[in-house]
């Protein structure tokens, strides 16, 4: 899993039991070099057919490398895995027509030796849908609670939520992002301070002072009001979105801290605005995983709106490893030949096994 944080590529080796339980064997991430990220956002921005085409095999090496380094923690060789799912790194997301991601999975199954599920989000869009998110599935399956409802809040580059009413129960999920996770968190930390790449454990937010005004004007987006299913991405809360909010905060007379408070302050309130707004018993048993669960000034803001916050590390496993864990389960629902979007979520016309097999 490469999310749309650019942190790194996250590598879970899962082992699934049926009826379906998932555990966590191994987990490992490994951090992309500074290099790296900017050839990926500039590839995006502006990048040729050439400079996507060689990321996507540059970034097939990666996902490759990241499953062998997996497995060599856990001594486990090719023969002993049954597949590899690949989400891959999206560079592009436009809700309703496409959801791409790069990583070619012809170099995973040739550096791994076994069968590789990737291109998870094409055959929901060509549905209708959005392709995303598709963790909602997973959601349900593994992580809802037995005797009653829970919301599920991942905090990446995005945020988004998926509502359970019962593990298992697939009737009445909703699920969506709620619009900026911590990518417009970190674009704003780097553009203050090019030297530092996210506000680690929040400390900088800490010290600033959320800006009203420049709040108001950024809470004005009609993303924040549209009803779910909907999905967001770079394209819309990255870097050009970051430098408006700097903009805004230092044409007040804000400090570079205001800046970094007033975007942890907008992903904070959208969230609990979007759990108001969209979600029944949104203060029922909600769960924090993703990078944001890291920023300590974040998950405090959360909890000071809404009454009961657990962090997915206490419940399940490692909260980093959860979406790559998610994955992993998609593949396995698609050698099954079972359906792994939820149109609720997704907007598709309907139920839809989901991913392409590249062979070993």
């Amino acid at each position: 899993m490469s999310g749309t944080s650019g942190d790194g590529v996250d590598a879970a080796l899962v082992r699934l039991h049926d009826p379906l339980r998932a555990e966590l064997v191994a987990f490992v991430t490994e951090p992309y070099e500074e290099a790296e990220r900017v050839a990926m956002r500039d590839a995006v921005a502006r990048g040729s057919a050439s400079d996507l085409a060689l990321l996507h095999a540059a970034l097939g090496e990666r996902l490759a490398a990241a499953a062998l380094a997996v497995m060599a923690a856990a001594r486990v060789a090719p023969g002993d895995l049954a597949f590899v799912a690949s989400h891959g790194h999206t560079v592009w997301h436009e809700p309703g027509r496409v959801s791409w991601q790069l990583g070619d999975p012809a170099i995973i199954a040739e550096r791994v030796g076994v069968k590789v599920i990737s291109d998870f989000r094409a055959r929901d869009v060509a549905a209708g849908g959005h392709g995303a998110p598709l963790v909602a599935r997973a959601d349900v399956m593994l992580f809802g609670r037995e005797d009653g409802p829970r919301v599920l809040l991942n905090v990446g580059g995005m945020a988004n939520i998926t509502y359970v009413s019962r593990r298992g129960e697939a009737d009445g999920v909703i699920g969506f992002d709620t619009g900026p996770g911590v990518a417009v968190i970190d674009a704003v930390t780097r553009r203050v301070d090019p030297g530092t790449r996210f506000d680690e454990g929040g400390r900088r937010a800490a010290r600033g002072t959320p800006n009203t005004a420049a709040l108001e004007s950024l809470l004005a987006d009609p993303y924040f009001d549209a009803p779910p299913p909907k999905s967001t991405g770079r394209e819309r809360f990255g870097d050009a979105y970051a430098e408006r909010v700097v903009a805004l905060v230092r044409d007040d007379g804000g400090t570079d801290d205001d800046a970094i408070a007033t975007a942890t302050e907008l992903t904070v309130r959208t969230i609990a605005a979007a759990l108001d707004r969209f979600v029944p018993n949104a203060a029922w048993d909600l769960v924090i995983s993703g990078g944001g669960a890291e920023n300590m000034t974040l998950v405090s803001g959360l909890g000071a709106l809404i009454p009961r916050l657990s962090r997915f590390d206490d419940l399940f496993f490692d909260g980093g490893a959860k979406e790559a864990v998610a994955f992993a389960v998609l593949g396995w629902l698609t050698l099954a030949g079972r359906p792994g979007n939820v149109p609720a979520v997704t907007g598709a016309r309907g139920t839809r096994v989901l991913g392409s097999v590249t062979p070993r």
